[in-house]
């Protein structure tokens, strides 16, 4: 483990995700694709593949170390990806704001791990980042994504006409944000 890995639930760890996770991603994204096709774009096959995950991957990672993202994984005792987390869109200056995505693999679902990755990611974009602001959107029947979020401090602040192409139709999303400290902007 990391010192950035952190202990969630026995046998499940939340840490940063690497290129090393692509075989896993593309199990665990094929495993649950029925699962999360309500709450997706539609993918080509290739995203599926080993090799479609180590390209998103390899992008991903370049805009961490730009500063544009940082993505997360739940990792089960075995090191499997079990569930996936990512700021986005990180902006820095007055902003000082990211966009939360985020799944859990259906097998996990209900059992609270997502609200504290969800938190575990408000803490790192907090103290690791210096951002001031989360920001998560979810379409709008996805009941379940919308309670992990109130739980893990989330407002609901508005909603978005056709936001995301989502399931093959412009979905309407619920916005919401979680204000993180009060603190002046550094940097």
């Amino acid at each position: 483990m990391t010192d950035r890995t952190r202990l969630l639930a026995p046998g499940v760890t939340f840490r940063p995700a690497e290129l090393a996770d692509a075989p896993s991603f593309a199990a665990a994204l094929t495993r649950n694709r029925d699962y999360m096709r309500r709450w997706e774009p539609v993918r080509p096959a290739f995203f599926y593949s080993v090799e479609g995950q180590s390209t998103r991957l390899t992008a991903l990672l370049a805009d961490r170390d730009a500063g544009r993202s940082m993505p997360w994984v739940l990792a089960d005792a075995e090191e499997r990806v079990i569930g996936a987390f990512t700021l986005s869109a990180i902006e820095r200056g007055p902003f000082r704001n990211g966009r939360l995505g985020y799944w859990v693999d259906a097998d996990h679902a209900g059992r609270g791990l997502a609200t504290a990755a969800v938190g575990a990611v408000c803490d790192e974009a907090r103290d690791l980042l210096g951002l001031h602001r989360v920001e998560a959107a979810t379409v709008t029947d996805n009941v379940p994504s919308q309670r992990v979020l109130a739980k893990a401090g989330f407002e609901r602040i508005g909603t978005a006409p056709g936001y995301l192409h989502i399931y093959g139709l412009w979905r309407d999303h619920h916005l919401f944000q979680r204000l993180l400290h009060d603190e002046l902007p550094i940097g």
